[in-house]
């Protein structure tokens, strides 16, 4: 394990959850909308992670066989939730079709203010990770002078 893998692998954390911030966010702030670019209205997304490849570490770890290299996590990328939309009963809305319903998105807000915080508790934890590392590595350098 190198220097800087467990910085690198901290960063990886900190950019997945990131994306899973905006990604929620944007689902809130489109929780009304009826109407998109594609037609229709708007659908839920969410982020899909893996585990990321070790980058060259780790292809030279398989290869002499010795143990796996560290990795981080990658957004592998955003895709639309499938669930059902939501139909409501309001024959005064502009979308609102022939008998009077109107096709809602599949936005639950509590289940995006769930996904917000654990997404950001997630970015807090990598953070302190990433910080704690980084006092590691002053603490060495400062031993080697």
């Amino acid at each position: 394990m190198g220097m800087f893998d467990a910085i690198d692998i901290s960063a990886s954390g900190l950019t997945a959850q990131r994306l899973r911030m905006d990604v929620t966010a944007e689902n809130l702030a489109n929780a009304q909308t009826t109407r998109t670019p594609e037609g229709g209205a708007y659908r839920r997304k969410t982020v899909l992670l893996q585990q990321a490849e070790g980058g060259f570490a780790g292809t030279l770890a398989a290869t002499v066989g010795s143990a796996e290299a560290p990795a981080g996590v990658e957004a592998v990328g955003v895709v639309a939730d499938t669930t059902p939309l939501q139909r409501i009963y309001d024959p005064g809305h502009p979308d609102a079709d022939a008998q009077g319903y109107v096709t809602m998105p599949n936005v639950n807000p509590v289940t995006e203010m769930v996904d917000l915080i654990d997404s950001s508790r997630a970015y807090e934890a990598n953070l302190t990770a990433m910080q704690t590392s980084k006092a590691a590595f002053t603490k060495t350098v400062e031993l080697l002078r």
